[in-house]
C-alpha cells in the first residue's frame, strides 16, 4: 500500500507524530534546530483542488512521495470542473488553497470578475503551454511559414503567417475564432501577445461599461473553453485554435484534428505559468501550515526536475492516472519529457517545455504579477491608467516571497535543498532583471509598467478606452 492511503488512519498520524517529536527532541539534544522555525501546523487536514493539467505535477508529487507528510499535513486532492469552479472554492474555504492561472489572485485582489484577496507564496512552473490551429488553418497558414532545407517549417512560428489566413475570413464576413481557458489566464495573455505581435488585433474588454467579452474591435474572436474540451470543440469547427497548457495541444496531434504551431517558451521565454493560491486570510490564521505547504511544494519541484529531469518518466505515470491527467501515457510523454511535437511526425527538443525548479522556477517574483497587471491593462480588464507605484503595490499584496524564503531557508538547514539552487535572499529584490527574449523583441522591465504597455503597437495606452 502506498505511504499516503496509510497516511489517512489515525494511528498512522499518531505513529508519525511521535517519531517527527522524537526526532525534534533528539535534534535539540544535539544542539540542533528541530524543523528551523516552524511550529506544527495549525491545520492539518486540507483539501486542495486543481485542474487537470499537467503543471498541476508539484501537488501530485508531493502527495505521492509523502513530502506532504513529512511536514504533518495530511492533504486530499480533488480536481476541479473549470478555474472559476476552483477560485470560488478557495474564496469561500471549500478548498485550503489550488493549482491556479497566475492571473487568477491578481484579478481576484484587484476585484476583475471576483473581489477576494488571494495570494501566492509559491510558482508552480515556467513555460507549458501551446498554441494550436486546425488544420484547415493550418494548410493555409503554412503557405506563408519559411521552410528549412528538409522542408520542415522555420520556428518559432509568428502570427504574421497566420494574418493573411484571418484577413481572407474577415473579407468573407466570417468570424475568426479561437479558444482560451480563462478571461484572466496566462493563455489569454499569451495568445493575444502572439497575435498582436503578427499584426491581427485580439481584441478589448470594457468593464466599465459592463462588456467584459473582450472582443470590442477585435480582428480574431476569443473565448472560454475548458482545457479537456479544446480538442473536441476544434474538432467540431466550433472554434479554428487555441491556447491552452499540457496535454491537450499534444492530444490534437494524436487525434489528427490540429496542429500546435508555437509554445509560450517561443512567445516568452521562461515564462511562468501555474501560481499556488491561497486566502490571505488562511495564510494568517494557519502561517506554519502555509510554510509546510510551500515546503513540500518546493522539494516536489526539485524531485521533478532533478538529474536533468530523470523522474519524468515516473511522474508522467503518475499524472496519467485518472484522478489526476487522466490522459494516456504517451500523449503526456510527448512533452513532459522534453520533446514536442508540432505537426504530426515533427517532433522537436525542447528540453525546457516544462520546468518546475530550475532557473528559480518555484519563487513568486514580483516582476511576473507586474507583467500580468500590465497585459490586464493593455486589453482594458484594468479600465483606467494606474501609477507605476500601483503595480509595485498589488504585485507585494499578492505575491509572497517572505513566505517562500522561510520555506526555503529551512529546507536549506535540513539538508533538502542546497542554498545555490535558490536566489540570493540577502540580495533579492523581487525584480527580474529585464527580459528581452519575447516573440516580438520587446524587453521588459518590471520596474517601469507603464513605459512597456507604451511601447506596443497595439493594444491600450496612457488614458486610452477602448
Amino acid at each position: 500500500m502506498s505511504k499516503h492511503h496509510a497516511g489517512s488512519n489515525l494511528s498512522r498520524r499518531r505513529f508519525i507524530k511521535r517519531s517527527l517529536l522524537a526526532g525534534a527532541v533528539a535534534l535539540a539534544l544535539a544542539s540542533a534546530p528541530a524543523f528551523a522555525e516552524t511550529g506544527w501546523p495549525e491545520k492539518e487536514d486540507l483539501k486542495f483542488g486543481f485542474i487537470k493539467l499537467t503543471d498541476m505535477a508539484p501537488l501530485a508529487i508531493a502527495y505521492e512521495k509523502g513530502y506532504f507528510e513529512d511536514e504533518g499535513l495530511y492533504v486530499k486532492l480533488e480536481a476541479q470542473a473549470n478555474w472559476k469552479v476552483l477560485l470560488d472554492g478557495v474564496i469561500d474555504g471549500q478548498l485550503d488553497g489550488a493549482h491556479m492561472l497566475a492571473g487568477q489572485p491578481l484579478a481576484a485582489t484587484i476585484g476583475f470578475g471576483t473581489k477576494a484577496h488571494i495570494v501566492t507564496p509559491f510558482s508552480m512552473d515556467l513555460n507549458g503551454n501551446g498554441i494550436t490551429v486546425s488544420n484547415e488553418v493550418w494548410a493555409e497558414m503554412k503557405k506563408h511559414v519559411p521552410m528549412d532545407a528538409e522542408g520542415k517549417p522555420v520556428h518559432p512560428i509568428k502570427a504574421d503567417y497566420l494574418k493573411p489566413v484571418v484577413d481572407k475570413f474577415k473579407a468573407e464576413g466570417k468570424p475568426f475564432k479561437m479558444g482560451m481557458v480563462f478571461p484572466v489566464s496566462t493563455h489569454n495573455y499569451e495568445l493575444r501577445y502572439w497575435l498582436a505581435a503578427g499584426g491581427i488585433a485580439p481584441g478589448y474588454y470594457a468593464p466599465d461599461k459592463g462588456d467584459i467579452t473582450g472582443t470590442l474591435k477585435a480582428d480574431a474572436l476569443l473565448s472560454v473553453t475548458p482545457p479537456p474540451q479544446m480538442p473536441a470543440t476544434l474538432e467540431a469547427g466550433t472554434i479554428n485554435g487555441y491556447c491552452v497548457g499540457e496535454p491537450w495541444n499534444q492530444q490534437a496531434v494524436f487525434k489528427g484534428i490540429g496542429v500546435p504551431v508555437i509554445t509560450d517558451y517561443e512567445i516568452w521565454k521562461d515564462n511562468p505559468e501555474k501560481v499556488f493560491g491561497m486566502t490571505k486570510e488562511f495564510t494568517e490564521k494557519y502561517p506554519n501550515t502555509t510554510v509546510r505547504v510551500v515546503k513540500a511544494l518546493i522539494r516536489a519541484a526539485k524531485w521533478l526536475d532533478e538529474n536533468d529531469n530523470a523522474n519524468r518518466p515516473e511522474a508522467v505515470k503518475i499524472l496519467s492516472e485518472s484522478k489526476y491527467v487522466g490522459a494516456d501515457y504517451e500523449v503526456i510523454a510527448n512533452s513532459m519529457t522534453g520533446t514536442f511535437e508540432y505537426e504530426k511526425g515533427d517532433k522537436r527538443e525542447v528540453p525546457d517545455f516544462n520546468v518546475f525548479y530550475r532557473y528559480n522556477a518555484t519563487y513568486p517574483y514580483y516582476s511576473d504579477a507586474v507583467w500580468y497587471l500590465t497585459q490586464m491593462r493593455r486589453w482594458g480588464q484594468i479600465a483606467e491608467k494606474k501609477p507605476d507605484s500601483w503595480y509595485d503595490e498589488v504585485a507585494k499584496s499578492v505575491y509572497r516571497p517572505d513566505i517562500y524564503t522561510t520555506a526555503a531557508k529551512e529546507l536549506i538547514a535540513e539538508g533538502k535543498v542546497s542554498a545555490d539552487e535558490m536566489p540570493n535572499f540577502d540580495s533579492e529584490t523581487g525584480y527580474r532583471a529585464p527580459q528581452t527574449e519575447f516573440i516580438d523583441g520587446v524587453t521588459y522591465d518590471g520596474t517601469k509598467p507603464n513605459a512597456y504597455i507604451d511601447g506596443f503597437k497595439i493594444g491600450l495606452k496612457g488614458d486610452d478606452k477602448p
